[in-house]
């Protein structure tokens, strides 16, 4: 593929890591990030595996954007990945995600590195924002205390 090709990808998914980052989400870029982060955060950790899926990713940054908002409790870590883009992140980061099969999107609650809420791709794509955050404001009152 063209250097253009790539180029024009990169900046086209751009505003897509914008979404969270610019929102406190710290970006695993490397198996080595998620390696370094996941298992070793304490408390919780809220794991977004991004993704360029427009009808499900589309609902599912700003349901967790308006999640952390509106949330009394958040979570004390934020991180994500970035599905078809980051591979080898995003699959290590799914190792922790078992047993639920690979989807993208989808958000991950870990609490001192333990998975203790997942919501698959089949979660989000046919929900408003708005459901989604309710679902993370209920599971963040729940964990994050």
């Amino acid at each position: 593929m063209s250097m253009f090709f790539h180029q024009h990808m990169r900046d086209s998914i751009q505003p897509m890591r914008d979404d969270l980052t610019s929102i406190g989400f710290q970006e695993l870029l490397t198996p080595e990030d998620v390696e370094a982060a996941l298992p070793n955060a304490k408390g919780t950790a809220l794991v977004v595996v991004n993704s360029v899926c427009g009808c499900a990713a589309g609902q599912c940054r700003p349901g967790v954007a308006e999640a952390l908002r509106e949330s009394g409790v958040k979570p004390d870590h934020l991180f994500t990945v970035f599905a078809g883009q980051e591979r080898e992140a995003t699959a290590k980061a799914r190792e922790y995600f078992a047993p639920y099969p690979p989807s993208s999107p989808s958000i991950a609650l870990m609490k001192d590195g333990e998975l203790v809420h997942f919501i698959e791709r089949h979660g989000v794509e046919d929900r408003s924002a708005a459901e989604i955050a309710d679902e993370l404001k209920e599971i963040f009152s729940r964990y994050c205390q």
